[in-house]
């Protein structure tokens, strides 16, 4: 299975859960790390990251553990959610934004006062 250039959308729910197996079995090797290590580093047995590297038992605690172990928990990034600012609220925000700066009342000369 191709990992690379996927239209998620269009991917059935098992593809995509093979997919998830495919990136693990995918990472564990470009570590050179075998199954048994893994699944030790992960507490988790041999054949539950073999089911789950051939998709066929998924189960996102142990989605969870595998990236720990791998050193991959930053992946988990993309699904962080951000708060969005609409340009109309940014707007609002820059017109309360200062624009130039004022004396200071030390810097306000004195009518009247010629040295």
């Amino acid at each position: 299975m191709d990992i690379y250039n996927k239209d998620w959308q269009s991917l059935s729910d098992s593809t995509i859960i093979e997919s998830l197996g495919a990136f693990i079995k995918h990472h564990r090797l470009e570590q050179n790390i075998t199954q048994s290590d893994l699944a030790d580093k992960a507490n988790i047995n041999r054949s539950t990251l073999s089911e789950f590297e051939r998709g066929t038992r998924v189960n996102m605690i142990t989605f969870i553990q595998l990236l720990r172990a791998l050193d991959l928990l930053h992946t988990l990034e993309a699904f962080a959610v951000q708060k969005q600012v609409s340009p109309l609220e940014l707007a609002k925000k820059n017109e309360d934004r200062r624009q130039r700066a004022s004396k200071s009342q030390d810097q306000v000369e004195e009518p009247g006062v010629d040295w």
